[in-house]
Order: structure tokens, then sequence, then C-alpha cells
């Protein structure tokens, strides 16, 4: 089947292709080109991927006259069969946006200024070289993001842990998919997703928990989809508080307190151990913890984790008996679970249900820690959030020393002195003043960390060089003391790798804006203006191309378990997407790992030795050692503990935020993109039935939302959330506004709201749990909100009937949509 899609904010999920389970997933091919262009009018198609969500589906670029002009799916890929989602469609067209970076900035006399290359370079490169004489390398740090390339990681990981030497590294990974990673780690000792996309065909039982994956993961919502309209479909178990297109069609919706999923978790385990639901034989073969787990749950029944959760404890039952009677069972996670209270021992709380029940390493039997960002799993490899490159243990000194070899440097020089600095601990430092160079690349905190008021404030510390490499003029550039502007995704190549390890090759299909560089080139020049050198004295960083990069990060995957060492550029091309490990033994990609209980486990392999789930202290070699000699799956235990901000009589509601279907971070891209920003021009609020009966609220009010760190205004919606929980998309920030603009009194980020508090394993700060209160400022005058993809309150059904555009209903007229753009 083959689609031209003019209008997908409509119908985001296109037209079903029912199958059955064991069927290969059918193909459909989703289109989009520019107005006036056809297929025939196109030049050439150039392979890509998408970067503008965590799915990883393949396409190809249309290019006509050296401009972008479209997409269209790539059918022979495993990943999306040909499908793509709105912002896939439509995002590319914010690389043409007449904003776009073109030249380096400095700040001269308070204001940002363009300038040649070497002067910005030298800059920052002459500010480091001060530095490193007057204080070392704890005086500089890296943030990175989760859309770079593969390549690019591995160099800034060289540069920043090989040459400079600081352990401030850190990826906006941390805020989407950090949990991802401590979860695997701490279950299975080492990163790598145990399931495929291609479980979805195979399971009987999917569990989505904290994912709406409808918005986040369109593509695979609609495998989901394809499968339930097929025979034979699967059942669907939804944790949301929210009423999402996923609760929608879930067998089961369990919408606990925000907060309490340990407490769930721990429910569900106490079922699945109590009627025996378990896999003994494996267990026995395959796993160590059970006697710990066992006796930690029996304190959570049902009718406990009831009044912690406020849900039903039948439903909790009814939830269990589906995760216990499933034949193949895939689970996936998300923010829900990863930006909450105890993330990550609620998200290895799902990988004990898979190693319970023997649910590992088998078609349909999988789990997915879901990334947030389409290269996250890329930082997590290279180095690019402070982790050791090839999933190395940071612990282990036989790793360090492999890892030096493989640089060519000392193992000294490498830092392993103590776990990486996360983010929010590099802010604290650049806040004392010990971090005096803070180097951003492709990622926004002036928007998208918690407390924004702190961070704004941080970030234009004296004394400290911010430099922020970034596409456009964001509102962390517009703080920065170097800017530079950087190619994007079409405009340089490089390889990148989802979430279930499909490794995809993304080609340069038109040259960068003026004088935007590939962020590879940024990196490599700025290692050799500092002139690093390994132990020969040759360069540290010895390439220059893509390529090259390349053929040096398999090197340092050999023997690991992200093993690349088999995957090549003319592999990648024209044809799909590979998973690792990809080696001699496994030529073609792996598509599941852990198969027969083999996991990388082993002490003197494995990438961590996990950390305890309350204080986050990491275990001491010896301590793992003892605990798991044969290299097991760790089934690891945790009490429920209440989050740390807890409703009051001054803020009796709970906030939490999230994304949604038409944007992808802080708009920089989508809200350039005129179909996905006319769909959600503007941030809203959600709240319930009940909570709006009683405060007087109506559809579209605009409602003030305050909680003790800051105060933003938004539309109000109204839907089916569960009673004492507000609802904020986290996207909407100031850049449309005048540089140095300062948010008004009433802003429209989220993060105003949020707290500066994250999970003591993962340190993936905490968007979940903040005590907030709502008043009405103005009834039916809040800005027009976009089209809901939650199950609407009467109120809301009632708006579909007017007109308004919304998921799955029609498309606005050409003068409701202008009308809708002028509410900006």
């Amino acid at each position: 089947m083959t689609t031209r899609d003019t209008d997908r904010i409509a119908e985001p999920w296109g037209q079903r292709t029912p199958y059955g389970p064991g069927q290969t997933w059918p193909v459909r091919v989703d289109t989009h080109l520019a107005e006036g262009v056809t297929e025939a009018d196109v030049d050439r198609w150039v392979q890509t991927a998408s970067i503008l969500h965590s799915n990883g589906d393949a396409l190809d670029i249309a290019v006509k006259d050296d401009r972008m002009v479209g997409v269209r799916g790539r059918a022979e890929d495993r990943v999306n069969h040909g499908r793509l989602g709105v912002k896939d469609l439509y995002g590319w067209q914010a690389n043409a946006s007449g904003d776009r970076l073109t030249r380096p900035l400095i700040r001269e006399d308070g204001e940002l200024v363009e300038t040649d290359w070497d002067t910005a370079m030298d800059r920052v490169a002459g500010r480091t070289r001060e530095l490193l004489d007057e204080q070392g390398p704890s005086a500089i740090g890296f943030y990175t993001t989760g859309q770079l390339f593969a390549e690019e990681y591995y160099t800034l990981g060289l540069l920043a842990h090989g040459g400079i030497g600081t352990n401030h590294v850190d990826g906006n990974t941390r805020l989407c998919t950090a949990t991802a990673a401590a979860a695997l780690k701490e279950s299975f000792a080492c990163d790598g997703q145990p399931g495929s996309y291609t479980d979805i065909d195979h399971a009987d039982v999917i569990a989505l928990y904290g994912h709406n994956m409808a918005e986040t993961q369109s593509v695979l919502w609609m495998r989901i989809l394809d499968r339930l309209e097929g025979p034979n479909p699967p059942q669907l178990i939804c944790v949301d508080p929210r009423p999402t297109k996923v609760a929608e069609h879930a067998t089961v919706h369990l919408a606990p307190r925000p907060g309490t999923n340990v407490a769930l978790m721990n429910a569900l385990l106490h079922e699945i151990v109590t009627h025996d639901w378990v896999d003994h034989d494996y267990l026995d073969a395959h796993a160590v913890g059970y006697d710990e787990l066992s006796k930690r749950v029996r304190e959570y029944p049902p009718e406990v984790a009831a009044r912690i959760c406020d849900i039903p404890a039948e439903q909790i039952r009814e939830a269990a008996r589906l995760l216990g009677g499933a034949e193949r069972l895939l689970s996936t996670v998300l923010q829900g679970f990863y930006q909450s209270n105890q993330a990550t021992a609620a998200a290895v709380q799902v990988n004990n249900i898979h190693i319970v029940r023997g649910m590992l390493g088998a078609p349909g039997r999988g789990i997915l820690q879901m990334n947030g960002q389409p290269t996250a799993q890329n930082t997590r490899e290279c180095g690019g959030d402070g982790d050791l490159p090839g999933f190395r243990n940071w612990s282990n000194d036989a790793h360090v020393a492999d890892l030096a070899k493989v640089w060519n440097v000392d193992p000294m020089s490498i830092p392993h002195y103590s776990p990486p600095t996360h983010v929010m601990q590099m802010m604290r430092y650049v806040e004392e003043g010990s971090i005096k160079l803070l180097w951003v690349s492709g990622t926004n905190p002036a928007v998208s960390l918690p407390e924004l008021a702190r961070i704004r404030s941080i970030l234009q510390r004296e004394g400290l060089l911010l430099v922020v490499q970034d596409i456009f003029l964001t509102e962390t550039a517009q703080l920065a003391d170097v800017v530079l502007p950087a190619a994007t995704w079409g405009e340089k190549t490089g390889t990148f790798t989802n979430v279930d390890r499909t490794v995809h090759l993304s080609e340069k299909a038109i040259d960068p804006p003026g004088e935007a560089r590939p962020d590879l080139d940024i990196f490599v020049d700025y290692a050799r203006r500092l002139d690093l050198r390994d132990k020969d004295g040759g360069p540290l960083v010895p390439w220059t191309e893509p390529e090259e990069a390349f053929e040096a990060w398999k090197e340092c995957t050999r023997g690991r378990p992200c093993d690349y060492t088999g995957i090549t550029y003319d592999k990648l091309r024209g044809g799909s997407g590979i998973q690792w490990p990809c080696n001699d033994e496994h030529p073609e990609g792996s598509e599941r790992i852990y198969q027969d209980g083999m996991f990388w486990a082993d002490p003197m392999y494995c990438e961590s030795y996990g950390r305890d789930l309350v204080t986050g202290a990491p275990l001491e070699p010896d301590e793992y050692k003892s605990m798991n000699p044969s290299g097991k799956a760790v089934l690891k235990a945790a009490a429920y503990m209440p989050p740390h901000e807890l409703p009051s009589a001054e803020y009796p509601l709970q906030l939490i935020t999230g994304r949604t279907l038409y944007h992808f971070h802080t708009r920089t891209k989508t809200g350039r993109a005129p179909q996905l920003q006319v769909a959600a021009p503007e941030v809203w609020v959600e709240m319930s039935v009940g909570d709006a009966d009683r405060g007087g609220f109506t559809e579209g009010d605009l409602a003030r939302i305050t909680t003790p760190r800051g105060v933003v205004e938004a539309a109000v919606r109204i839907t089916g959330i569960r009673d004492g929980v507000l609802f904020l998309p986290f996207h909407y920030g100031y850049w449309d506004t005048d540089a140095g603009h300062e948010p008004d009194a009433a802003g429209r980020a989220a993060n105003e709201l949020t707290i500066t508090d994250w999970d003591p394993a993962s340190k993936q700060p905490i968007f979940k749990t903040a005590a907030a209160r709502i008043e009405l400022v103005t009834a039916g005058s809040g800005p027009s909100a976009p089209a809901p993809t939650t199950t609407a309150s009467a109120s809301v059904a009632r708006t579909r009937t007017t007109g308004t555009p919304t998921a799955g209903g029609p498309a606005a007229t050409a003068s409701e949509s202008i009308e809708t753009e002028g509410a900006r």
C-alpha cells in the first residue's frame, strides 16, 4: 500500500493494515511532498531515518534543485515498513527555516554579534587552555543531546575523557532515558535492550508502563493498532494517569496516583508470586535474588497498593492475571516511570516480571526500556552521557586499561575516580563556580531542565563561558557567550541507533546553510586547536570524515556487548537497518539478545556492578562478585517510598509534564513546521471533569498553574485524566519572542514549575510529582489548545462538532487554521 498523505493531522496513525501473530507486518509507504511537487519532479532520494522521535523510522529525503522537498518511508526497513509519523512527514521543513544560524556569534558588550569561525573557536580553545592551566579538567563541562550521530558522540567522548580528562560529560538523555539504562544495568549488569520491535508481531499480552506510545512512538503504535485489528489480537495493559489513546484500546487501564509506581509494581508481582505464575526452572538456572523479591512483594497485596495508588484492587488483580497468564509477554516503559518518584526501582520491577516469568530471549518475549530521543542509545554506547564507550565498566580497571589501549592514551588520563557527573550536578558546580566553561551542543536546557528560574540564573552566571552549538538561536543560545552554527539531519552523514538496537545510516542530502558546520567537524576542529595528542605524539582524534570516525568506533566496540564490527556504511546503504551485536558470530545482526538465559553479567565483563535503589550508592566489585559470581540476571526488590513533595492545603494537586503528538522537545524544529505548529500552537493544561466541576472551570478557560517555584498560564482542557492531577506539555518555551526577552511573570514553559529533584540511581530529574494549584484567570479566553489525543469529556466531545481539529476527527478549515495561528 502506498499513501500520499496531505493531511495526517486529522488521522495521525493513517490507514490500517491488519495482520495476525507470527505474520510479517504489511508494508505501507507514507509520502509527503511540498505543494506542487510530484515524485516525477524529484531529482534524487537520499537515505536517512527520523530524528524527531526515538522510533528510528527509516525514510528517504526528496531533493529537488538541491533543496529538501519531501520525504517517504522506506518499505524495506524492519522498523517501520514504510510508515511515517506526523513529525516525520512535516518536520523536515524546519531545515529551510529563515532563522537558521548561519555564522558564529560571540558576545561583545553584552550583545551577540556575528564573527568568523577562527575568532569563535579561538575564544573557546583559548579559554579552555587557560582553565586547564589554572584549575585543571574539572573546570570544563560538556552537555550534549540525543540527536547527534554516533560518530559525533564518540569523538566528543574521546576528546573530553581521553584528551581534556574531564569527568563532567552528560547528555540531555539524562532527562529521557537515563533510567532505561540504569534499570537495564541493575537487572542485567549491562545496557542493551532485551526486546525487539518484532516482538509486537508475536506477543499475546503487551504492557505499556508510563508509555504513551500513540504520541511518542506513533509508528510503533500503528504496529499495535494493526495487530489489534487482525486475528487473535494481543491484550493490552496501560499504566498511565491520563486517558490516552493507548488507554482507550487497553484491556486494563491502571491510572495510579503519580509517584506510586513502585507500590503498583510490587502488587502485580505479589499476585504473580502468590499464584505461582513463576518459571522456577528459569529462575534456578538464570537468576539470583528471588527469595528477597518474593519476601518484599508479600508486603504489597492489591488492597495495600490500592490505598497507596488510589485505584481499585480488582483492577490490579485483573492486570496481574493477564501478566501471569501470558505466553508471550512484551513490556515497554517510558517517561511516566522514568521521570517519576523511585524511577529506577519501578522500571526494575518491570524487568523482574519478565525474569520471574522467563519471558526473555524469544519471539514476543521482550522488554523495551524505551528511549525518548532518536540517538539516545548512542549517547550511552559512545560515551556522550559520561559512560565509558562500548559499555565498559568505570569500576573495572581492566576495562579502563582496554579503552586506553584503543585510544592510545595512559589509563590514568581517563577519569575513573568517580562516576561521571550528571547534568543536575554539573549545574550545581556551575552555580558554585567550579565549572567555568560549559559547552552545550544540540539541546536547550533553558526550557528542558527543571526549575527554570534557577537554570537561567546559572547559565548567566558571571565567570562562566557558555558555548552553545545549535541550528537555531534557542533560549539557551540567547544566553551564550559563543554560538556555533551547526548542520543538522539531512545536511551531514552519520549513523544512529534506535531503542531496539537497529543501526541506520543517514546520508547528507543537501548542504547546510551559510557557514554552518557538521557537529563532527566542530569537535575535530576543537581537538586540533587544543593540540590533543595520544601517548605517541599523534593526533588524539586522527579522523576528519564520518566514515573514518565510524570505523574507529567499530574498533572500540570489538568484543563488547554493542559490537558493531560487522557493520559498514556500504552494508547499511540501500536496505534495512541492522541490529547490534553484528560481528563474525552474527554477521546479519541480532534480533534478540539474552537467548537461553545468556547475559552479559559476568563480573569481569559486565558494564555495571549496580547501585542501591534507595541511596544510589554503587556496589563495590567484591559485593557484586559475591552476589552474582556466575553472571546471572539480578532480581532487585524495592519498598515503596512517597515522593519528596506531596500535595498540601496550599498546593492540593499534582503536576505531571509530558509530550504531545505534534511536537518534539522544545519545538526548535516542530514549531517551525506549519502543519505541526497549527495543530498544537499553544501550551494547555489538562484537568479532570471532577476537578473542573469543583473549581468552576470550563473548556477553553485561561488558568494559572502555580507551584512553589513558578507560574504558568494555559488554556484549560477537560478530559478523563484522574482527579487530583494536572498535565502540562513541556514543549513550550520562548524562542518566538525577541532575543534576550525574559519570560513573563506567567510563563509558558512547564519547567518553570518543576522541582530540582532526581532519582538516586539514574540521576534522572523528576518531572511528575510537583505539588500545584490551579486558579481561573479569565473564563473562555485561553489560547487555542491543540487537538486532543486523549479520551475527552462530554464538553470536549461537543467541541468536536464545531469543527475544531481533533485526532481522528475532521481537519480544520483554512479559516480555522489561520485563526488558531493568530492566537499565538
